[in-house]
Protein backbone atom coordinates (compact mmCIF):
# COMPACT_ATOMS: atom_id res chain seq x y z
CA UNK A 1 0.00 0.00 0.00
CA UNK A 2 1.08 3.23 -1.01
CA UNK A 3 1.97 6.07 1.58
CA UNK A 4 -0.21 8.54 -0.30
CA UNK A 5 -3.19 5.50 -0.11
CA UNK A 6 -2.66 6.06 3.62
CA UNK A 7 -2.76 9.23 3.98
CA UNK A 8 -6.07 9.68 2.24
CA UNK A 9 -7.16 7.41 4.60
CA UNK A 10 -6.64 9.33 7.35
CA UNK A 11 -7.80 12.76 5.07
CA UNK A 12 -3.73 14.45 5.38
CA UNK A 13 -2.94 15.76 2.40
CA UNK A 14 1.47 15.45 2.98
CA UNK A 15 3.73 14.54 5.86
CA UNK A 16 5.21 17.58 7.71
CA UNK A 17 8.80 18.17 8.14
CA UNK A 18 9.56 16.34 10.99
CA UNK A 19 7.82 13.23 9.56
CA UNK A 20 9.56 13.37 6.12
CA UNK A 21 12.94 13.31 7.47
CA UNK A 22 11.82 10.92 10.28
CA UNK A 23 10.69 8.80 7.46
CA UNK A 24 13.66 9.01 4.97
CA UNK A 25 16.08 8.56 7.74
CA UNK A 26 14.20 5.34 9.07
CA UNK A 27 13.56 3.82 5.28
CA UNK A 28 16.74 5.13 3.25
CA UNK A 29 19.82 4.35 5.80
CA UNK A 30 20.69 1.38 8.07
CA UNK A 31 21.07 3.63 10.92
CA UNK A 32 19.48 3.75 14.30
CA UNK A 33 17.22 7.10 14.77
CA UNK A 34 16.17 8.88 17.27
CA UNK A 35 13.50 11.64 17.07
CA UNK A 36 13.18 15.12 19.49
CA UNK A 37 9.95 16.52 18.66
CA UNK A 38 6.88 18.34 20.57
CA UNK A 39 3.53 16.17 21.50
CA UNK A 40 1.08 15.93 18.81
CA UNK A 41 3.14 16.48 15.77
CA UNK A 42 2.74 13.27 14.33
CA UNK A 43 6.00 10.99 15.47
CA UNK A 44 3.94 8.09 15.59
CA UNK A 45 2.51 7.79 12.16
CA UNK A 46 6.27 8.75 10.88
CA UNK A 47 7.88 5.73 12.26
CA UNK A 48 4.68 3.47 11.64
CA UNK A 49 4.77 4.66 7.68
CA UNK A 50 8.69 3.24 7.45
CA UNK A 51 7.85 0.07 9.83
CA UNK A 52 5.11 -1.04 7.61
CA UNK A 53 7.29 -1.16 4.35
CA UNK A 54 10.74 -2.11 6.13
CA UNK A 55 8.57 -5.67 7.52
CA UNK A 56 8.18 -8.54 5.65
CA UNK A 57 5.02 -9.65 5.08
CA UNK A 58 5.55 -13.10 4.47
CA UNK A 59 7.00 -13.51 7.88
CA UNK A 60 4.13 -14.29 10.51
CA UNK A 61 6.72 -13.48 13.82
CA UNK A 62 6.99 -10.72 15.67
CA UNK A 63 9.80 -8.53 13.57
CA UNK A 64 9.25 -5.57 15.35
CA UNK A 65 8.87 -4.41 19.28
CA UNK A 66 7.78 -0.69 19.88
CA UNK A 67 8.25 -0.30 23.26
CA UNK A 68 5.89 2.33 25.36
CA UNK A 69 5.79 3.46 29.18
CA UNK A 70 1.62 3.36 29.62
CA UNK A 71 -1.09 1.14 28.90
CA UNK A 72 -2.61 4.00 27.11
CA UNK A 73 0.08 4.42 24.75
CA UNK A 74 0.07 0.76 23.90
CA UNK A 75 -3.38 1.14 22.96
CA UNK A 76 -3.38 4.09 21.05
CA UNK A 77 -0.35 2.96 19.28
CA UNK A 78 -1.88 -0.63 18.20
CA UNK A 79 -5.03 1.21 17.29
CA UNK A 80 -3.62 4.01 14.93
CA UNK A 81 -1.84 1.28 12.91
CA UNK A 82 -4.93 -1.20 12.43
CA UNK A 83 -6.55 1.98 11.29
CA UNK A 84 -3.92 2.30 8.57
CA UNK A 85 -5.78 -0.85 7.10
CA UNK A 86 -2.33 -2.59 6.15
CA UNK A 87 -1.79 -5.85 5.65
CA UNK A 88 0.62 -6.04 8.75
CA UNK A 89 -1.12 -7.56 11.73
CA UNK A 90 -0.71 -5.79 15.00
CA UNK A 91 -0.60 -6.40 19.06
CA UNK A 92 -0.24 -4.93 22.24
CA UNK A 93 0.29 -6.15 25.71
CA UNK A 94 0.66 -4.24 29.01
CA UNK A 95 -0.19 -4.99 32.69
CA UNK A 96 -3.89 -4.53 33.83
CA UNK A 97 -5.29 -7.24 32.22
CA UNK A 98 -4.77 -10.92 31.91
CA UNK A 99 -1.61 -12.54 30.19
CA UNK A 100 -3.07 -15.46 29.02
CA UNK A 101 -5.87 -13.40 27.18
CA UNK A 102 -2.97 -11.61 25.52
CA UNK A 103 -1.09 -15.13 24.39
CA UNK A 104 -4.53 -16.29 22.94
CA UNK A 105 -5.16 -13.18 21.08
CA UNK A 106 -1.43 -13.25 19.91
CA UNK A 107 -1.75 -16.95 18.96
CA UNK A 108 -4.85 -16.15 16.56
CA UNK A 109 -3.65 -13.27 15.03
CA UNK A 110 0.38 -13.83 14.69
CA UNK A 111 1.17 -10.06 15.13
CA UNK A 112 4.13 -8.89 13.17
CA UNK A 113 4.78 -5.82 15.43
CA UNK A 114 4.13 -5.76 18.96
CA UNK A 115 2.95 -2.79 21.31
CA UNK A 116 4.05 -3.00 24.82
CA UNK A 117 5.20 -2.09 28.36
CA UNK A 118 8.54 -3.08 29.16
CA UNK A 119 7.57 -5.52 32.32
CA UNK A 120 4.98 -7.16 30.06
CA UNK A 121 7.37 -7.46 27.08
CA UNK A 122 9.86 -9.11 29.42
CA UNK A 123 6.51 -11.61 30.90
CA UNK A 124 6.03 -12.70 27.19
CA UNK A 125 9.31 -13.43 26.16
CA UNK A 126 10.28 -15.21 29.28
CA UNK A 127 7.29 -17.26 28.64
CA UNK A 128 7.98 -18.07 24.95
CA UNK A 129 4.31 -16.01 23.98
CA UNK A 130 6.77 -13.61 21.89
CA UNK A 131 9.92 -15.18 20.23
CA UNK A 132 12.82 -13.21 20.52
CA UNK A 133 14.68 -14.24 17.45
CA UNK A 134 13.01 -12.75 14.41
CA UNK A 135 13.16 -9.32 15.85
CA UNK A 136 15.20 -6.73 13.98
CA UNK A 137 13.57 -3.45 15.05
CA UNK A 138 13.14 -2.08 18.48
CA UNK A 139 11.09 1.41 18.33
CA UNK A 140 10.90 3.18 22.07
CA UNK A 141 8.39 5.48 22.35
CA UNK A 142 8.60 8.45 24.85
CA UNK A 143 12.01 7.22 25.70
CA UNK A 144 12.56 9.75 28.38
CA UNK A 145 9.75 8.03 30.40
CA UNK A 146 10.83 4.17 29.31
CA UNK A 147 14.51 5.16 30.36
CA UNK A 148 13.23 6.90 33.81
CA UNK A 149 14.98 4.51 36.94
CA UNK A 150 11.66 2.92 37.21
CA UNK A 151 12.01 1.75 34.28
CA UNK A 152 15.96 0.67 33.76
CA UNK A 153 16.09 -2.62 34.89
CA UNK A 154 13.37 -3.62 32.72
CA UNK A 155 14.40 -1.85 29.68
CA UNK A 156 17.90 -3.82 29.94
CA UNK A 157 16.56 -7.26 30.28
CA UNK A 158 14.43 -6.59 27.31
CA UNK A 159 17.02 -5.30 25.38
CA UNK A 160 19.11 -8.03 26.51
CA UNK A 161 17.01 -10.79 25.23
CA UNK A 162 17.05 -9.43 21.79
CA UNK A 163 19.56 -10.59 20.17
CA UNK A 164 19.06 -9.84 16.09
CA UNK A 165 17.98 -6.37 16.87
CA UNK A 166 19.59 -4.03 13.84
CA UNK A 167 17.66 -1.09 14.00
CA UNK A 168 16.66 1.13 17.11
CA UNK A 169 14.42 3.71 16.82
CA UNK A 170 14.01 6.51 19.77
CA UNK A 171 11.41 9.06 19.81
CA UNK A 172 10.47 12.25 22.52
CA UNK A 173 8.64 14.83 23.24
CA UNK A 174 11.92 16.04 25.39
CA UNK A 175 15.52 16.64 25.02
CA UNK A 176 15.86 13.73 27.41
CA UNK A 177 19.08 12.80 29.14
CA UNK A 178 21.79 10.68 28.92
CA UNK A 179 20.68 7.22 26.81
CA UNK A 180 21.98 4.57 28.66
CA UNK A 181 24.74 2.48 27.09
CA UNK A 182 22.53 -0.71 27.54
CA UNK A 183 20.62 0.51 24.45
CA UNK A 184 23.77 0.06 22.43
CA UNK A 185 22.95 2.92 20.16
CA UNK A 186 25.63 3.95 17.76
CA UNK A 187 25.83 6.44 15.20
CA UNK A 188 22.76 7.82 15.28
CA UNK A 189 20.85 10.15 12.99
CA UNK A 190 19.50 12.67 15.52
CA UNK A 191 16.75 14.72 14.67
CA UNK A 192 16.00 17.47 16.72
CA UNK A 193 12.55 19.76 16.32
CA UNK A 194 11.79 20.25 19.74
CA UNK A 195 13.07 24.13 19.12
CA UNK A 196 11.07 24.11 15.85
CA UNK A 197 7.62 23.25 16.83
CA UNK A 198 6.00 23.03 13.94
CA UNK A 199 3.81 26.30 14.94
CA UNK A 200 2.63 24.89 18.17
CA UNK A 201 3.24 28.03 19.81
CA UNK A 202 1.30 30.20 17.86
CA UNK A 203 -1.55 27.68 17.89
CA UNK A 204 -2.16 27.87 21.26
CA UNK A 205 -3.32 30.80 23.54
CA UNK A 206 -2.22 30.88 27.02
CA UNK A 207 -3.81 32.58 29.92
CA UNK A 208 -3.96 32.99 33.55
CA UNK A 209 -7.12 33.05 35.60
CA UNK A 210 -6.61 34.02 39.77
CA UNK A 211 -8.43 32.83 41.81
CA UNK A 212 -9.07 35.15 44.82
CA UNK A 213 -8.73 32.09 47.58
CA UNK A 214 -6.33 29.27 48.14
CA UNK A 215 -9.74 26.67 46.91
CA UNK A 216 -9.79 27.21 43.50
CA UNK A 217 -13.19 25.25 42.99
CA UNK A 218 -15.48 27.91 42.39
CA UNK A 219 -13.17 29.43 40.18
CA UNK A 220 -13.02 26.41 37.94
CA UNK A 221 -16.66 25.98 38.04
CA UNK A 222 -17.05 29.74 36.52
CA UNK A 223 -14.48 28.85 34.22
CA UNK A 224 -15.36 25.83 32.68
CA UNK A 225 -19.03 27.77 32.40
CA UNK A 226 -17.74 30.36 30.22
CA UNK A 227 -16.62 27.46 27.53
CA UNK A 228 -19.81 26.24 26.95
CA UNK A 229 -19.71 22.72 25.41
CA UNK A 230 -15.99 22.53 24.53
CA UNK A 231 -14.06 19.51 25.99
CA UNK A 232 -11.34 20.41 28.41
CA UNK A 233 -8.64 18.62 30.45
CA UNK A 234 -8.23 19.47 34.13
CA UNK A 235 -4.42 18.52 35.42
CA UNK A 236 -3.65 18.02 38.80
CA UNK A 237 -1.13 16.23 40.41
CA UNK A 238 -2.62 13.56 42.61
CA UNK A 239 -5.18 11.40 42.23
CA UNK A 240 -7.06 12.18 45.92
CA UNK A 241 -7.09 15.99 43.97
CA UNK A 242 -8.68 14.54 40.82
CA UNK A 243 -11.52 12.63 43.02
CA UNK A 244 -12.43 16.16 44.93
CA UNK A 245 -12.22 18.19 41.78
CA UNK A 246 -14.65 15.18 39.92
CA UNK A 247 -16.89 14.94 42.59
CA UNK A 248 -17.27 18.61 43.08
CA UNK A 249 -18.04 19.28 39.56
CA UNK A 250 -20.62 16.41 39.28
CA UNK A 251 -22.65 18.11 42.00
CA UNK A 252 -22.30 20.89 39.91
CA UNK A 253 -24.29 18.90 37.38
CA UNK A 254 -21.25 18.44 34.56
CA UNK A 255 -20.93 15.31 33.24
CA UNK A 256 -17.19 14.25 34.33
CA UNK A 257 -14.88 11.53 33.69
CA UNK A 258 -11.78 11.43 35.66
CA UNK A 259 -8.38 9.52 35.38
CA UNK A 260 -5.68 8.28 37.31
CA UNK A 261 -3.32 5.43 38.36
CA UNK A 262 -5.12 4.30 41.09
CA UNK A 263 -8.18 3.02 38.83
CA UNK A 264 -8.73 -0.43 37.18
CA UNK A 265 -7.88 -1.09 33.72
CA UNK A 266 -11.70 -1.18 32.93
CA UNK A 267 -12.42 2.31 34.92
CA UNK A 268 -9.87 3.65 33.18
CA UNK A 269 -11.04 2.37 29.19
CA UNK A 270 -14.38 3.92 30.31
CA UNK A 271 -13.39 7.29 31.49
CA UNK A 272 -11.21 7.91 28.16
CA UNK A 273 -14.17 6.70 25.75
CA UNK A 274 -16.90 8.64 27.08
CA UNK A 275 -14.25 11.56 27.05
CA UNK A 276 -13.65 10.84 23.86
CA UNK A 277 -16.93 10.27 22.10
CA UNK A 278 -18.68 13.02 23.63
CA UNK A 279 -20.20 11.39 26.27
CA UNK A 280 -18.36 13.73 28.96
CA UNK A 281 -16.82 17.21 27.93
CA UNK A 282 -14.67 17.33 31.11
CA UNK A 283 -11.85 14.95 32.13
CA UNK A 284 -10.45 15.65 35.18
CA UNK A 285 -6.72 14.16 35.38
CA UNK A 286 -3.41 13.54 36.84
CA UNK A 287 -0.26 13.66 34.36
CA UNK A 288 -1.25 10.00 33.13
CA UNK A 289 -3.40 11.58 30.99
CA UNK A 290 -0.88 13.96 29.65
CA UNK A 291 0.90 11.35 27.56
CA UNK A 292 -0.40 8.40 24.98
CA UNK A 293 -4.13 9.79 24.81
CA UNK A 294 -4.29 11.17 21.55
CA UNK A 295 -8.46 12.61 21.41
CA UNK A 296 -9.17 15.05 18.71
CA UNK A 297 -10.40 18.39 19.32
CA UNK A 298 -9.85 18.98 22.75
CA UNK A 299 -9.91 22.75 23.20
CA UNK A 300 -8.48 23.40 26.68
CA UNK A 301 -5.72 22.70 29.04
CA UNK A 302 -6.39 23.36 32.45
CA UNK A 303 -3.41 23.74 35.15
CA UNK A 304 -5.74 23.31 38.51
CA UNK A 305 -2.17 22.78 40.03
CA UNK A 306 0.37 23.99 38.60
CA UNK A 307 2.95 21.01 36.69
CA UNK A 308 5.54 19.61 38.60
CA UNK A 309 8.35 20.82 36.18
CA UNK A 310 8.83 21.80 32.21
CA UNK A 311 9.03 18.11 31.18
CA UNK A 312 4.99 17.44 32.47
CA UNK A 313 4.07 21.03 31.38
CA UNK A 314 5.07 20.38 27.79
CA UNK A 315 3.42 16.71 27.84
CA UNK A 316 -0.05 18.26 29.18
CA UNK A 317 -0.28 21.12 27.01
CA UNK A 318 0.65 18.35 24.12
CA UNK A 319 -2.71 17.59 24.64
CA UNK A 320 -4.56 20.19 22.76
CA UNK A 321 -3.54 22.17 19.38
CA UNK A 322 -2.88 18.47 17.76
CA UNK A 323 -2.63 17.89 14.12
CA UNK A 324 -2.51 21.78 13.23
CA UNK A 325 -5.55 22.73 15.52
CA UNK A 326 -5.81 25.54 17.42
CA UNK A 327 -6.13 25.22 21.32
CA UNK A 328 -6.14 27.02 24.48
CA UNK A 329 -4.59 26.75 28.24
CA UNK A 330 -5.20 28.12 31.53
CA UNK A 331 -3.60 28.49 34.76
CA UNK A 332 -5.37 28.72 37.72
CA UNK A 333 -3.42 30.57 40.36
CA UNK A 334 -4.32 31.28 43.71
CA UNK A 335 -3.31 33.75 46.19
CA UNK A 336 -0.03 32.82 46.70
CA UNK A 337 0.97 31.04 43.22
CA UNK A 338 3.05 32.22 40.56
CA UNK A 339 3.82 31.36 37.25
CA UNK A 340 7.07 28.87 36.53
CA UNK A 341 9.77 30.39 34.61
CA UNK A 342 9.15 27.94 31.59
CA UNK A 343 5.75 29.05 30.72
CA UNK A 344 5.04 31.48 27.78
CA UNK A 345 5.48 35.24 29.15
CA UNK A 346 2.56 35.84 26.35
CA UNK A 347 0.61 34.46 29.21
CA UNK A 348 -2.50 36.61 29.55
CA UNK A 349 -5.18 37.54 32.28
CA UNK A 350 -8.91 36.04 31.33
CA UNK A 351 -11.70 37.37 32.66
CA UNK A 352 -14.53 35.26 33.61
CA UNK A 353 -17.71 36.70 32.61
CA UNK A 354 -20.39 37.16 35.84
CA UNK A 355 -23.46 34.54 35.66
CA UNK A 356 -22.58 32.48 32.97
CA UNK A 357 -25.19 29.84 32.71
CA UNK A 358 -23.99 26.67 32.72
CA UNK A 359 -23.46 24.34 29.40
CA UNK A 360 -26.73 21.78 28.69
CA UNK A 361 -25.33 18.10 29.13
CA UNK A 362 -23.38 16.46 26.77
CA UNK A 363 -25.75 14.96 23.33
CA UNK A 364 -24.55 11.99 23.62
CA UNK A 365 -24.00 9.06 25.88
CA UNK A 366 -22.38 5.94 26.95
CA UNK A 367 -23.55 2.38 26.58
CA UNK A 368 -21.76 -0.87 27.47
CA UNK A 369 -22.44 -3.93 26.04
CA UNK A 370 -21.21 -7.20 26.99
CA UNK A 371 -19.98 -8.98 23.94
CA UNK A 372 -17.13 -8.36 21.38
CA UNK A 373 -15.12 -9.72 19.01
CA UNK A 374 -14.84 -12.72 20.18
CA UNK A 375 -18.30 -12.70 20.16
CA UNK A 376 -18.12 -12.43 16.80
CA UNK A 377 -19.94 -8.86 17.24
CA UNK A 378 -19.09 -6.65 14.55
CA UNK A 379 -20.05 -2.85 14.36
CA UNK A 380 -23.02 -3.76 11.81
CA UNK A 381 -24.27 -6.04 14.76
CA UNK A 382 -24.55 -3.22 16.88
CA UNK A 383 -26.04 -0.75 14.70
CA UNK A 384 -29.00 -3.34 13.75
CA UNK A 385 -29.56 -4.63 17.85
CA UNK A 386 -29.95 -0.94 18.98
CA UNK A 387 -32.04 -0.13 15.58
CA UNK A 388 -34.26 -3.23 15.80
CA UNK A 389 -34.54 -3.66 19.31
CA UNK A 390 -33.76 -0.91 20.73
CA UNK A 391 -36.13 1.28 18.42
CA UNK A 392 -33.40 4.53 17.78
CA UNK A 393 -32.73 5.62 14.72
CA UNK A 394 -28.79 5.06 12.98
CA UNK A 395 -28.30 8.66 13.14
CA UNK A 396 -28.71 8.48 16.93
CA UNK A 397 -25.31 6.35 16.89
CA UNK A 398 -22.24 7.78 17.60
CA UNK A 399 -18.97 6.20 18.16
CA UNK A 400 -18.61 2.57 18.32
CA UNK A 401 -15.66 0.60 19.78
CA UNK A 402 -15.94 -3.63 19.50
CA UNK A 403 -13.17 -5.03 22.45
CA UNK A 404 -12.46 -8.45 22.40
CA UNK A 405 -14.97 -9.03 25.10
CA UNK A 406 -17.92 -6.11 24.96
CA UNK A 407 -18.44 -3.07 23.43
CA UNK A 408 -18.93 0.36 23.89
CA UNK A 409 -21.03 2.53 21.82
CA UNK A 410 -22.38 6.09 22.12
CA UNK A 411 -25.86 7.14 21.56
CA UNK A 412 -28.27 10.21 22.03
CA UNK A 413 -28.22 10.85 25.58
CA UNK A 414 -32.20 11.25 25.15
CA UNK A 415 -32.62 8.12 24.10
CA UNK A 416 -30.89 5.88 26.89
CA UNK A 417 -33.86 5.25 28.97
CA UNK A 418 -35.98 4.24 26.18
CA UNK A 419 -33.21 1.94 24.56
CA UNK A 420 -32.50 0.22 28.14
CA UNK A 421 -36.05 -0.98 28.58
CA UNK A 422 -36.13 -2.04 24.50
CA UNK A 423 -33.81 -4.07 25.10
CA UNK A 424 -33.88 -5.55 28.20
CA UNK A 425 -33.89 -9.65 28.09
CA UNK A 426 -32.76 -9.32 24.33
CA UNK A 427 -30.11 -11.31 22.52
CA UNK A 428 -28.14 -10.37 19.84
CA UNK A 429 -27.00 -12.39 17.32
CA UNK A 430 -28.87 -15.10 19.00
CA UNK A 431 -26.86 -14.62 22.54
CA UNK A 432 -28.02 -12.93 25.80
CA UNK A 433 -25.98 -9.78 26.92
CA UNK A 434 -25.81 -7.57 29.30
CA UNK A 435 -26.32 -3.39 27.92
CA UNK A 436 -25.67 -0.71 30.70
CA UNK A 437 -25.24 2.79 30.82
CA UNK A 438 -21.99 3.83 32.09
CA UNK A 439 -22.37 6.73 34.32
Amino acid sequence: MKINDILGKLGISELSGMQKESYDAIMNTDKDVVVLSPTGTGKTLAYMLALIEKLDRDNSSVQALVVVPGRELAHQSDKVLKSLKTNISSASCYGGRPAMDEHRAMKQSCPQIVFGTPGRLNDHINKGNISPYAIRYIVIDEFDKCLEMGFHNEMSKLLKSLPGINRRILLSATDAKEIPEFIKISNAIRLNYINEDNGISQRVNFHKVNSPIKDKLETLNNLICSFGAQNSIVFLNHRESVERVAKYLGTQGFVVSLFHGGLEQKQREDALYKFSNGSANILVATDLASRGIDIKDINNIIHYQLPYGKEEYIHRIGRTARWKSEGNVFFILGPDEILPDYVDDKCASYSIKEAVPKPSLPKMATLYIGKGKKDKISKGDIVGFLCKKGGIAANDIGQIDVKDRYTYVAISRNKVDDVLYAVNGEKIKGIKTIVEFIK
